[in-house]
């Protein structure tokens, strides 16, 4: 099995990479100032309905506590309900772009990706029957916003730590069956590829989340066809924490378990995050842009889900 590279969900923007490449940088910083087009685009018209045109109610907020308005939002089934709710998280969005990749001399932004991968997901969970809940539909934080989230255009670790805990917030008010946080991968050398998907295993669930992991894993990899990079418990990943409290705590926010200030209230459900390619890859930034390979990446995670939650 191929070590895993790290990427920790809780490492800060400007620290997510070890000896990252002057490319990645210089593309960082760029992206930082960037709108995407395509993640409001695909937010607005793929995901929320028109009721008026006969097809199913339109989304519908969650309101929480520390969630920005237009995030947390729940998604009615549009086949036959069975009663079950997913709990997607696309992840990064707003001054955070996540990784920055290059394909075809265009950047590919993570928190781009993630997001038009997790809305197909979404709209295929929902016409097998599921309820969805998103943490975000738009190019935007999952937390409200405050006037000190940003120096120089970059997310604080303050910032993105409230944001981190806004997304366990959504995740416990949607009381979904599962939780699976879309992520994209990247590493300096470029040649690197493949899928990999964590869990947590110091909660009451792990099992569970391992099974969602596993079933996850294994469907990515059939489905598109990439390297086995593997199932591996989040606090094997080696990538440098937001402040000091969260090098202790030693686990993904959004999945691990509590801690007294820094997570007062974990996520209730089992979960995993799942990387499905490296956007340092010229070859799958390219297919992870493209809305057919999005579709592909979609259809696997829906595989992996509804194999998990069939059991």
């Amino acid at each position: 099995m191929a070590e895993p590279i790290a990427k920790a969900r809780h490492v800060a923007p400007r620290t997510r990479r070890r000896g990252g490449s002057p490319l990645f940088r210089a593309a960082l910083v760029s992206a930082l100032v960037l709108t995407s087009a395509l993640a409001i685009v695909a937010g607005r018209s793929a995901m929320i309905q028109n009721g008026a045109q006969g097809s199913a109610p339109v989304a519908t907020p969650i309101i929480v506590d520390g969630v920005a308005a237009g995030a947390c939002m729940s998604f009615p089934p549009t086949g036959h309900s069975n009663g079950k709710a997913v709990f997607l998280d696309p992840g990064h969005g707003g001054l955070d772009p996540g990784v920055v990749g290059v394909a075809g001399g265009r950047q590919v932004l993570e928190k781009d990706v993630a997001l038009a991968v997790s809305t197909r997901l979404a709209a295929m969970l929902r016409g097998d029957g599921y309820r969805v809940v998103m943490a975000r539909v738009t190019d935007a934080s999952v937390a409200r916003p405050t006037d000190s989230d940003s120096v120089a255009g970059a997310m604080t670790a303050s910032a993105v730590h409230r944001d981190l805990l806004a997304r366990v917030t959504c995740a416990n008010a949607s009381k979904a069956s599962a939780l699976v946080s879309i992520h994209f991968n990247a590493f300096d050398d470029a040649s690197v590829g493949g899928s990999q998907t964590f869990y947590d295993p110091a909660r009451p669930f792990a099992g569970q989340s391992k099974a969602l992991a596993i079933a996850l894993q294994a469907a990515l990899v059939a489905g598109l066809g990439s390297n086995d990079r593997g199932v591996w418990t989040d606090d094997q990943l080696a990538a440098p924490a937001l402040t000091p409290s969260g090098d202790v705590y030693g686990h993904l926010i959004e999945l691990g378990p509590l801690s007294k200030g820094w997570v007062d209230d974990p996520s209730k459900m089992p979960g995993a995050l799942v990387e499905p390619l490296f956007l340092s890859n010229p070859d799958e930034a390219r297919f992870a842009a493209n809305p057919a390979g999005q579709e592909r990446i979609a259809a696997a995670l829906k595989k992996g889900v509804e194999g998990y939650l069939s059991k």
